[in-house]
């Protein structure tokens, strides 16, 4: 699984719609806490599903994005 981190709840909530109109199953969950640049909420996502995640970030303006990490 894969976490997509921001800083923003709004960008936070707007990267799972994008990924939900894609056909990503995924899901906004509480940020684990060894992760701290976020905004306390992050999306969880297959690593299947990495490619379709980073084009998004690459098309959209996303300027609170931190990152992807492994979960």
């Amino acid at each position: 699984m894969v976490l997509a981190v921001f800083r923003s709840k709004t960008e936070t909530l707007n990267f799972a719609s994008l990924l939900r109109s894609y056909g990503v199953n995924c899901f906004v969950i509480n940020t684990p806490r060894r992760i701290n640049v976020s905004c306390g909420i992050s999306v969880k996502f297959n690593s299947q599903d990495l490619p379709i995640a980073k084009q998004i970030i690459a098309r959209r303006r996303f300027d609170t994005f931190g990152g992807f990490y492994n979960d």
